[in-house]
């Protein structure tokens, strides 16, 4: 009796030994790319201070999502409070006590904007710079002049920090975008914005943040990484599941104005259409014909 028991103890050390190697290599990946350190060149844009681009500047900060992360004053808010994965802290924009609008130069604005880069070359943790990389000159020139002329509000948000289990999803999960500095190739220019208008190519720059929730193929599915009480995002493609076709253009326009459509109605904790009833109709009606425009493909194809 006492053999086979000693066995089982061996046999459940040797097991409890590799989990902790196994924790520890996968830590180390994971710090290793935090850690790592980015030298990209920052190419300076014009900033403007008209009243008009300061209105549009915080217009595009809204539909963009950025207001739905950094807080209405922009002072930081608790994006993700997930024992899964961690905590993600996003930091407050203004000059206030706490905040980095008075200690970063415009320079340093851009590179994390752009490239998902802190001032020192490491990078940000889950700053969607994928899609803020193909931002236009003029769109992110404005969002900075808003930011400059925002009030200081004192606010002192902790650091984001990853879970134990956060790092080990971090390297084996790699559906998950945790470092988006990884996939921006920054020894490139960005490709040129187009022309806004009511165009399937101005849709597809005003919807690249989609991509997040909905996917590449954007068919929706799983959000990977997401909560697991998250519901899968729906398909925007003309596919199999598909309730965009049947809504029109301006059932579109009518559920990300307000939330709802013909009964249906989308909870903005899930879908931020609070973010997007900040575009103009114009830029809805290029969104879902961008959207109309797209291969079809079946829920979940991601």
């Amino acid at each position: 009796m006492k053999k086979p028991l000693k066995w089982f103890g061996i046999v459940l050390g040797v097991f409890a030994g590799l989990l902790v190697l196994a924790f520890a290599v996968l830590y180390g990946m994971g710090q290793a790319r935090l850690s790592k350190k980015y030298d990209v060149p920052v190419k300076m844009i014009e900033i403007p201070s008209d009243p008009e681009a300061l209105a549009e500047g915080k217009r595009i900060f809204q539909y963009r999502g950025c207001e739905a992360c950094h807080g209405e004053d922009l002072q930081g808010l608790v994006y993700l409070d997930n024992p899964a994965i961690g905590q993600v802290v996003t930091p407050n924009l203004t000059s206030g006590k706490g905040g980095i609008g008075g200690q970063r130069a415009d320079e340093d604005l851009i590179r994390a904007i752009r490239h998902g880069i802190r001032y020192d070359g490491t990078p940000l943790l889950f700053m969607p710079s994928t899609e803020f990389y193909y931002l236009s000159d003029a769109d992110l020139g404005k969002v900075l002049a808003y930011l400059r002329s925002k009030p200081p509000i004192d606010n002192q948000p902790p650091p984001s920090q990853l879970s134990i289990t956060g790092f080990i999803v971090m390297n084996v999960a790699r559906s998950i975008t945790f470092v988006p500095a990884e996939l921006i190739p920054h020894d490139q220019a960005p490709p040129p914005a187009p022309a806004p208008g009511v165009t399937a190519e101005y849709g597809a720059y005003l919807s690249l943040s989609c991509k997040v929730c909905h996917g590449p193929a954007y068919s929706g599915g799983k959000i990977p990484g997401f909560p697991a009480e998250w519901p899968s995002a729906p398909n925007l493609t003309s596919g199999a599941g598909s309730r965009l076709p049947g809504w029109g253009e301006d059932g579109f326009i009518e559920i990300m104005r307000s939330g709802e459509h013909h009964g249906r109605k989308i909870n903005p904790n899930y879908m931020p259409w609070t973010s997007y009833r900040h575009m103009s109709d114009d830029e809805l009606k290029a969104v879902y014909m961008f959207l109309m425009s797209l291969p079809p493909k079946d829920f979940g194809n991601r």
